[in-house]
Protein backbone atom coordinates (compact mmCIF):
# COMPACT_ATOMS: atom_id res chain seq x y z
CA UNK A 1 0.00 0.00 0.00
CA UNK A 2 1.59 3.28 -1.11
CA UNK A 3 -0.57 5.86 0.69
CA UNK A 4 0.88 7.90 3.53
CA UNK A 5 0.03 7.11 7.19
CA UNK A 6 -3.16 8.62 8.58
CA UNK A 7 -2.59 11.93 10.38
CA UNK A 8 -3.68 12.44 13.95
CA UNK A 9 -7.11 14.08 13.92
CA UNK A 10 -9.29 14.82 16.93
CA UNK A 11 -12.64 13.04 16.40
CA UNK A 12 -15.61 15.40 16.54
CA UNK A 13 -18.68 14.53 18.57
CA UNK A 14 -20.99 16.60 16.38
CA UNK A 15 -20.13 14.35 13.42
CA UNK A 16 -20.39 11.20 15.53
CA UNK A 17 -16.81 10.28 14.59
CA UNK A 18 -15.29 7.02 15.80
CA UNK A 19 -12.36 6.18 13.53
CA UNK A 20 -11.81 2.51 12.72
CA UNK A 21 -8.22 1.49 13.47
CA UNK A 22 -8.15 -2.31 13.80
CA UNK A 23 -6.38 -3.79 10.75
CA UNK A 24 -8.01 -7.19 11.22
CA UNK A 25 -11.50 -5.68 11.16
CA UNK A 26 -10.62 -3.64 8.07
CA UNK A 27 -9.39 -6.79 6.31
CA UNK A 28 -12.64 -8.61 7.18
CA UNK A 29 -14.76 -5.77 5.80
CA UNK A 30 -12.77 -5.61 2.55
CA UNK A 31 -13.03 -9.41 2.23
CA UNK A 32 -16.81 -9.20 2.71
CA UNK A 33 -17.15 -6.50 0.03
CA UNK A 34 -14.73 -8.16 -2.41
CA UNK A 35 -14.17 -5.00 -4.50
CA UNK A 36 -13.25 -5.50 -8.13
CA UNK A 37 -11.83 -3.00 -10.60
CA UNK A 38 -14.54 -1.53 -12.82
CA UNK A 39 -17.26 -1.52 -10.15
CA UNK A 40 -18.76 1.73 -8.86
CA UNK A 41 -17.88 1.81 -5.17
CA UNK A 42 -19.00 4.57 -2.81
CA UNK A 43 -17.87 5.04 0.78
CA UNK A 44 -19.89 7.15 3.20
CA UNK A 45 -17.90 8.90 5.91
CA UNK A 46 -14.37 7.77 5.00
CA UNK A 47 -12.84 9.65 7.93
CA UNK A 48 -9.07 9.22 7.90
CA UNK A 49 -9.17 6.62 5.13
CA UNK A 50 -8.54 3.41 7.07
CA UNK A 51 -11.04 1.55 4.87
CA UNK A 52 -10.77 3.93 1.91
CA UNK A 53 -7.15 3.08 1.11
CA UNK A 54 -7.55 -0.72 0.73
CA UNK A 55 -10.85 -0.30 -1.13
CA UNK A 56 -9.28 2.16 -3.57
CA UNK A 57 -6.24 -0.05 -4.06
CA UNK A 58 -8.48 -3.02 -4.92
CA UNK A 59 -11.04 -1.19 -7.07
CA UNK A 60 -8.76 1.41 -8.75
CA UNK A 61 -11.38 4.13 -8.31
CA UNK A 62 -13.71 5.17 -5.52
CA UNK A 63 -16.25 7.88 -4.67
CA UNK A 64 -16.41 9.06 -1.07
CA UNK A 65 -18.96 11.29 0.67
CA UNK A 66 -17.49 13.24 3.60
CA UNK A 67 -19.03 16.10 5.57
CA UNK A 68 -16.01 17.14 7.67
CA UNK A 69 -14.06 19.63 5.55
CA UNK A 70 -10.92 19.19 7.68
CA UNK A 71 -10.62 15.55 6.62
CA UNK A 72 -10.60 16.14 2.86
CA UNK A 73 -6.93 17.03 2.34
CA UNK A 74 -5.59 14.36 4.76
CA UNK A 75 -7.75 11.83 2.90
CA UNK A 76 -6.33 12.89 -0.47
CA UNK A 77 -2.81 12.67 0.92
CA UNK A 78 -3.31 9.21 2.40
CA UNK A 79 -4.79 7.82 -0.82
CA UNK A 80 -2.33 9.47 -3.23
CA UNK A 81 -1.06 6.98 -5.77
CA UNK A 82 -3.62 4.28 -4.95
CA UNK A 83 -6.15 5.07 -7.69
CA UNK A 84 -8.76 7.61 -8.73
CA UNK A 85 -10.40 9.08 -5.60
CA UNK A 86 -13.45 11.33 -6.13
CA UNK A 87 -14.32 13.24 -2.97
CA UNK A 88 -17.82 14.67 -2.53
CA UNK A 89 -17.91 17.21 0.30
CA UNK A 90 -21.55 16.69 1.27
CA UNK A 91 -23.96 15.46 3.89
CA UNK A 92 -24.87 11.84 3.06
CA UNK A 93 -28.40 12.50 4.38
CA UNK A 94 -28.98 14.87 1.45
CA UNK A 95 -26.75 13.20 -1.12
CA UNK A 96 -28.26 12.16 -4.46
CA UNK A 97 -26.92 8.64 -4.99
CA UNK A 98 -29.15 8.18 -8.06
CA UNK A 99 -27.47 11.14 -9.74
CA UNK A 100 -24.04 9.76 -8.83
CA UNK A 101 -24.91 6.49 -10.53
CA UNK A 102 -26.13 8.23 -13.69
CA UNK A 103 -26.15 5.76 -16.58
CA UNK A 104 -23.52 3.56 -14.98
CA UNK A 105 -23.81 0.29 -13.07
CA UNK A 106 -25.62 0.17 -9.71
CA UNK A 107 -23.57 1.51 -6.83
CA UNK A 108 -21.89 -0.58 -4.16
CA UNK A 109 -22.10 1.49 -0.99
CA UNK A 110 -20.14 1.01 2.22
CA UNK A 111 -19.22 2.94 5.34
CA UNK A 112 -18.73 3.13 9.06
CA UNK A 113 -21.94 5.03 9.73
CA UNK A 114 -22.19 7.56 12.57
CA UNK A 115 -24.60 6.24 15.18
CA UNK A 116 -26.48 9.53 15.39
CA UNK A 117 -27.63 9.44 11.76
CA UNK A 118 -27.69 5.72 10.95
CA UNK A 119 -31.47 5.19 10.89
CA UNK A 120 -32.42 8.28 8.83
CA UNK A 121 -29.53 7.55 6.47
CA UNK A 122 -30.77 3.99 5.94
CA UNK A 123 -34.23 5.31 5.04
CA UNK A 124 -32.63 7.87 2.68
CA UNK A 125 -30.78 5.04 0.93
CA UNK A 126 -33.90 2.85 0.81
CA UNK A 127 -35.63 5.53 -1.24
CA UNK A 128 -32.87 5.09 -3.85
CA UNK A 129 -32.51 1.31 -3.54
CA UNK A 130 -33.00 0.61 -7.25
CA UNK A 131 -29.73 2.42 -7.92
CA UNK A 132 -27.79 0.28 -5.44
CA UNK A 133 -26.29 -3.16 -5.97
CA UNK A 134 -25.40 -3.82 -2.35
CA UNK A 135 -24.49 -2.06 0.89
CA UNK A 136 -21.98 -3.03 3.60
CA UNK A 137 -22.18 -0.98 6.77
CA UNK A 138 -20.66 -0.85 10.21
CA UNK A 139 -23.42 0.10 12.63
CA UNK A 140 -24.27 -0.07 16.29
CA UNK A 141 -24.91 -3.74 17.08
CA UNK A 142 -28.37 -2.90 18.41
CA UNK A 143 -29.31 -1.27 15.10
CA UNK A 144 -28.19 -4.33 13.13
CA UNK A 145 -30.28 -6.51 15.45
CA UNK A 146 -33.31 -4.34 14.66
CA UNK A 147 -32.60 -4.51 10.94
CA UNK A 148 -32.50 -8.32 10.91
CA UNK A 149 -35.19 -9.05 13.56
CA UNK A 150 -38.11 -11.36 12.79
CA UNK A 151 -41.77 -11.02 13.85
CA UNK A 152 -42.21 -11.79 17.53
CA UNK A 153 -38.67 -10.73 18.48
CA UNK A 154 -38.19 -7.79 20.82
CA UNK A 155 -36.01 -5.90 18.33
CA UNK A 156 -38.59 -6.21 15.51
CA UNK A 157 -40.06 -2.87 14.43
CA UNK A 158 -40.50 -0.34 11.67
CA UNK A 159 -36.85 -0.51 10.60
CA UNK A 160 -37.05 -4.31 10.35
CA UNK A 161 -40.16 -4.24 8.17
CA UNK A 162 -39.08 -1.48 5.81
CA UNK A 163 -35.54 -2.78 5.31
CA UNK A 164 -36.63 -6.38 4.81
CA UNK A 165 -39.25 -5.25 2.30
CA UNK A 166 -36.54 -3.55 0.24
CA UNK A 167 -33.50 -5.71 0.97
CA UNK A 168 -32.06 -9.01 2.04
CA UNK A 169 -30.43 -8.33 5.42
CA UNK A 170 -27.37 -10.37 6.39
CA UNK A 171 -25.51 -9.63 9.65
CA UNK A 172 -21.84 -10.58 9.15
CA UNK A 173 -19.82 -10.10 12.34
CA UNK A 174 -19.53 -8.00 15.50
CA UNK A 175 -16.78 -5.51 16.35
CA UNK A 176 -15.57 -4.58 19.83
CA UNK A 177 -15.28 -0.93 20.95
CA UNK A 178 -11.46 -1.12 21.10
CA UNK A 179 -11.38 -1.30 17.29
CA UNK A 180 -12.16 2.45 17.17
CA UNK A 181 -10.66 5.76 18.25
CA UNK A 182 -12.25 6.89 20.48
CA UNK A 183 -13.91 3.62 21.56
CA UNK A 184 -17.72 3.90 21.50
CA UNK A 185 -19.69 2.79 24.53
CA UNK A 186 -21.33 -0.05 22.62
CA UNK A 187 -20.35 -2.92 20.33
CA UNK A 188 -20.72 -2.53 16.59
CA UNK A 189 -21.63 -4.97 13.82
CA UNK A 190 -21.09 -5.23 10.07
CA UNK A 191 -24.14 -5.98 7.94
CA UNK A 192 -24.73 -6.67 4.25
CA UNK A 193 -27.87 -5.36 2.51
CA UNK A 194 -28.81 -6.56 -0.97
CA UNK A 195 -31.74 -4.68 -2.55
CA UNK A 196 -34.46 -6.92 -3.95
CA UNK A 197 -35.50 -6.63 -7.59
CA UNK A 198 -39.07 -6.85 -6.33
CA UNK A 199 -40.29 -6.19 -2.81
CA UNK A 200 -40.33 -8.85 -0.13
CA UNK A 201 -44.14 -8.79 -0.37
CA UNK A 202 -46.66 -7.72 -3.01
CA UNK A 203 -47.38 -4.03 -2.38
CA UNK A 204 -49.51 -1.96 -4.72
CA UNK A 205 -49.00 1.42 -3.05
CA UNK A 206 -45.59 1.79 -1.40
CA UNK A 207 -46.38 5.14 0.24
CA UNK A 208 -49.52 3.63 1.78
CA UNK A 209 -47.51 0.60 2.95
CA UNK A 210 -44.88 2.85 4.54
CA UNK A 211 -47.52 4.89 6.34
CA UNK A 212 -49.29 1.78 7.66
CA UNK A 213 -46.00 0.45 9.02
CA UNK A 214 -45.01 3.80 10.52
CA UNK A 215 -48.33 4.31 12.28
CA UNK A 216 -48.45 0.74 13.55
CA UNK A 217 -45.14 1.11 15.38
CA UNK A 218 -45.51 4.66 16.73
CA UNK A 219 -46.84 3.09 19.92
CA UNK A 220 -45.89 -0.54 19.45
CA UNK A 221 -47.74 -1.81 22.53
CA UNK A 222 -51.06 -0.65 21.13
CA UNK A 223 -53.21 -3.07 19.18
CA UNK A 224 -53.71 -2.46 15.48
CA UNK A 225 -57.32 -1.49 16.22
CA UNK A 226 -55.99 1.51 18.13
CA UNK A 227 -52.79 2.39 16.30
CA UNK A 228 -54.39 2.30 12.83
CA UNK A 229 -57.81 3.70 13.72
CA UNK A 230 -57.25 6.88 11.67
CA UNK A 231 -56.42 4.75 8.63
CA UNK A 232 -58.46 1.54 8.97
CA UNK A 233 -61.32 0.42 11.18
CA UNK A 234 -61.55 -3.02 12.78
CA UNK A 235 -63.66 -4.40 9.93
CA UNK A 236 -61.15 -3.31 7.32
CA UNK A 237 -58.30 -4.83 9.31
CA UNK A 238 -60.21 -8.11 9.48
CA UNK A 239 -60.88 -7.87 5.73
CA UNK A 240 -57.09 -7.96 5.26
CA UNK A 241 -56.99 -11.24 7.15
CA UNK A 242 -55.41 -9.66 10.23
CA UNK A 243 -56.64 -9.71 13.83
CA UNK A 244 -57.47 -6.13 14.95
CA UNK A 245 -56.37 -7.12 18.45
CA UNK A 246 -52.87 -8.07 17.29
CA UNK A 247 -49.84 -5.95 18.05
CA UNK A 248 -47.58 -4.82 15.19
CA UNK A 249 -44.51 -6.78 16.34
CA UNK A 250 -46.37 -10.03 15.59
CA UNK A 251 -47.02 -9.22 11.89
CA UNK A 252 -44.84 -10.23 8.97
CA UNK A 253 -44.34 -8.43 5.67
CA UNK A 254 -47.30 -10.12 4.00
CA UNK A 255 -49.69 -8.92 6.71
CA UNK A 256 -48.55 -5.31 6.41
CA UNK A 257 -48.85 -5.57 2.63
CA UNK A 258 -52.40 -6.87 3.00
CA UNK A 259 -53.31 -4.00 5.33
CA UNK A 260 -51.92 -1.48 2.86
CA UNK A 261 -54.10 -2.94 0.10
CA UNK A 262 -57.33 -2.24 1.98
CA UNK A 263 -59.02 0.98 1.04
CA UNK A 264 -59.41 3.15 4.13
CA UNK A 265 -59.30 6.76 5.20
CA UNK A 266 -56.73 8.84 3.31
Amino acid sequence: MTGVPAPRHQPRKRFGQHFLRDARVIERIVAAIRPVAGERLVEIGPGLGALTAPLLEAASELDVVELDRDLLEPLRARCAGLGVLRIHHADALDFDFAALRGDGPPLRVTGNLPYNISTPLLFHLLAQARHLRDLHFMLQQEVVARMAAKPGEEAYGRLSVMLQYRCRVEPLFTVEPAAFRPPPEVWSAVVRLVPRETGGAVVRDESRFAEIVRRAFVQRRKTLRNSLRDLLDAGQIEAAGVDPGARPETLGLAAFAALSAVEGER
